[in-house]
């Protein structure tokens, strides 16, 4: 799931990222999580775009900067995958300035340490 969530990520930071745009892909640990962070410097979300990412009532397809097209189901099922391994998953952005992705796991998925 967690190969799903990145591939799908770092697939949306390319498809919105201008010509020789900048993608960062890092993780750090925070109090027993993983947050993951693919961060891009491309087109960016708008408030409407930004609220309805997660929601499956509101899918929609957006072409991306080299006209690429998707189903607008892909962060829907990223935010499925997330909870369904405990964590959470939100998006910081600048419209115009690009997006930043961040999910948090728990550090040690079924067992203790």
């Amino acid at each position: 799931m967690v190969e799903s969530i990145l591939r799908n990520l770092l697939s949306n930071a390319i498809k919105f990222s201008k010509l020789n745009g900048k993608i960062i892909i890092y993780s750090i640990l925070i109090d027993g999580f993983i947050e993951v962070i693919v961060s891009d410097d491309g087109i960016g979300l708008n408030d409407t775009e930004k609220g309805n990412l997660f929601n499956l009532d509101f899918t929609k397809s957006h072409i991306g900067t080299a006209n690429e097209k998707g189903t607008g189901l892909g962060l829907v099922i990223c935010k499925d995958f997330v909870e369904k391994n405990n964590g959470i998953i939100w998006v910081e952005n600048k419209t115009d300035y690009g997006s930043k992705f961040i999910f948090t796991l728990p550090r040690y998925h079924g067992q203790k340490r």
